[in-house]
């Protein structure tokens, strides 16, 4: 059992038996007022600078809820390059295997954004112990999508005002550029929110993996070049190597998870299906849930977002849902949340 299993781990590594976010019968949160107030002197070009590689240097004066809405060019400069970097497979070339590691790194860390930054940090869907947490937030981490309490944070305060004008990324408030990536590099949403995210900011090693965000995915990238110059020493006939699998294994892998991620901040406002009526844009997108393993179905989440579950009927495939079945047959973790029928069926249901 959890119970046996957890009984025997180290006392710092010990079962959490976090409790579901209380939920109304939407699955919404409740509302919070969590962001501290801007500092009336802003922030200068060092601090900023600084912050690529502490991202919480100088919080207490970070610009937050009066902060305009404005993308922050100069903190923006490290997802530039890490885009114009990608180019970098017109000089390296390709190779399959080179390839099959970016798509198989992509679907490795997609389930690390949707199992776990989403439906486990976010809204706490099923339980699991300290250890396995940090190592999926570990993972998570590796995306380059910032930590589990921003991700976190950040996604709850969505959820409370989806599609008002106080959303954090919504393309009917802000446009479909300003949803899909444009808010992630603003002042006005660089800090985490934790209070709103205070369950796990509690955790020290959520708080360093969040702080110091940009430690793993640049360990990663030392990993995927150093794995490409170990294949091509010792398996040459695999045709890669160090550059090569650095620009395929890690920088578009990464490129390519972000933007999959952002579709649903995006795309998923927009195109697609409402099967519930939910107060705001979000649609069902088949399309979508493959590319996102499952998050596609994003009216049913903004529905009833305490489900683990998103796709809700049979035909709706959820890789993500599927593997954190896995995760639970393995006694991984526990306790996933189904859809109640009586839900899925309710009042609210458009068709």
């Amino acid at each position: 059992s959890p119970q046996s299993r957890s009984s025997a781990a180290s006392d710092v590594y010990k079962r959490q038996d976090l409790q579901p976010l209380t939920l109304p019968e939407n699955g919404e949160l409740s509302k919070t007022s969590d962001q501290p107030r801007e500092q009336p002197a802003s922030d200068g070009p060092w601090i900023t600078i600084i912050r690529w590689f502490d991202s919480w240097a100088g919080i207490e004066k970070m610009q937050t809820d009066t902060a305009p809405p404005t993308v922050d060019w100069l903190r923006a400069i490290p997802l530039i390059i890490v885009h114009l970097l990608c180019l970098g497979v017109f000089i390296v070339g390709w190779s399959w295997v080179a390839v099959g590691v970016a798509a198989g790194f992509y679907f490795i860390r997609m389930f690390a954004i949707t199992g776990w930054y989403h439906r486990y940090f976010s809204h706490r869907t099923f339980k699991t112990s300290r250890a396995c947490q940090f190592a999926f937030a570990l993972l998570g981490a590796s995306c380059a999508q910032r930590g589990p309490l921003w991700w976190g944070g950040h996604h709850r305060h969505h959820h409370i005002y989806s599609d008002k004008p106080e959303d954090t990324h919504s393309v009917r408030q802000g446009g479909f550029l300003w949803a899909h990536i444009g808010w992630i590099s603003s002042k006005k949403f660089f800090p985490p929110r934790l209070k709103s995210i205070g369950d796990f900011a509690k955790f020290p090693e959520l708080v360093f993996l969040d702080r110091f965000d940009t430690l793993v995915p640049t360990i990663c990238g030392f990993g995927m070049f150093g794995l490409g110059k170990l294949l091509e020493a010792y398996a040459p006939s695999l045709g890669t190597n160090g550059p090569q699998m650095l620009i395929w294994g890690f920088f578009v892998s990464t490129v390519a998870l972000l933007h999959g991620t952002c579709t649903i901040n995006s795309l998923s406002h927009v195109y697609g299906s409402q099967r519930y009526k939910t107060g705001d844009d979000s649609k069902n997108n088949f399309i979508l849930a493959m590319i996102t393993l499952g998050e596609g179905w994003h009216n049913n989440h903004h529905y009833y977002a305490a489900s683990t579950r998103q796709g809700f009927y049979w035909w709706e495939i959820d890789i993500t849902y599927y593997m954190l079945r896995g995760l639970q047959a393995l006694g991984l973790i526990w306790d996933i949340r189904e859809v109640p029928a009586h839900v899925r069926e309710g009042k609210n249901k458009l068709a």
